[in-house]
């Protein structure tokens, strides 16, 4: 019932004219007031921001702000993976070919290569990684699970100091960036970006309700793919949009634009693709 009213109601456009309000210049004296008040309605953390409130000329600036130096220490073992986000995980689980169908709640699945994108080069990865069984794990809601565990994202080797010996195949992670939390995505470990995908799609919520609601709720909404290879293999990073968080920026490619008033929501299976230079080597990001 959620989703059908949903689909009724122009959601990319109601975030673009949120966008717009909130990219507002909010006066000096207010800043400190209008900051606070959203930090307590949304629980962010404000000892962590880079700068004083009064320097936010904006609450889209104050939403996308930048952490002290040090607030997340990043692991240098080259073997571990950080979380690219200060977010909740909500699942994880290990990959066993394009087809795998990864759980979004109990009876509601999507498959990986949907996600991701039918030329995804997962299809050859997994196929060099046929041995093992698949498996998923739940992190429970009680769970305040945060972005600087140790928690490996991508193939081969899922972390953890329980365990003996590193697990290998290849990885998902799915994490949950509350709005009051840190909005930076950040590179997981050192790789080179091969292939940027860019999915123009719906903007329904992703908040808890939603997902138990909307079948295939990340494959239908606007997304953008990042895709690329570190030293053990493959990587890739999906940061999909919601209701009045459509705007994917990337600073590797300034001129994306999500979202777009001139686009329509597409079917979710059509992208835009570009191929990163030079072809073979990409982008080399650091950890």
């Amino acid at each position: 019932m959620q989703a059908s009213f949903l689909r009724l109601l122009p959601l990319r456009s109601m975030s673009r004219v949120w966008g717009s309000l909130m990219e507002v210049e909010v006066p000096v004296f207010m800043r400190p007031a209008v900051y606070k008040a959203w930090a307590r309605a949304f629980h962010s953390n404000l000892q962590e921001p880079a700068l004083p409130l009064e320097e936010y000329p904006s609450l889209q600036a104050f939403f996308i702000r930048s952490l002290k130096e040090g607030s997340r220490p990043i692991d240098p073992d080259p073997n571990c993976l950080v979380s690219p986000v200060d977010g909740k995980v909500l699942r994880l689980g290990q990959l066993r070919g394009p087809g795998t169908m990864i759980e979004q709640v109990k009876g509601f699945s999507y498959p990986v290569s949907s996600l991701l994108g039918a030329t995804s080069s997962l299809h050859d990865a997994t196929e060099e990684d046929i041995s093992g069984e698949q498996t998923e794990q739940n992190v429970p809601e009680s769970s305040n699970a945060k972005s600087w565990w140790r928690v490996s994202v991508a193939s081969p080797k899922l972390r953890d100091r329980t365990l003996l010996s590193p697990k290998r195949g290849i990885f998902y992670c799915v994490l949950y960036l509350h709005p009051g939390d840190y909005h930076r995505v950040h590179s997981p470990v050192d790789w080179s970006i091969f292939k940027r995908r860019h999915f123009s799609g719906n903007l329904f919520p992703t908040n808890e309700r939603a997902v138990r609601t909307i079948r295939n709720l990340y494959v239908e909404n606007e997304r953008v793919v990042l895709e690329g290879q570190w030293k053990e293999g493959f990587v890739a990073i999906a940061a999909v949009g919601a209701t009045n968080v459509g705007s994917i920026k990337l600073l590797i490619e300034p001129e994306l634009r999500t979202n777009n008033p001139g686009s329509m929501a597409l079917h979710s299976q059509s992208y835009d693709e570009r191929v990163y230079e030079p072809e073979g080597t990409g982008m080399m990001v650091k950890k």
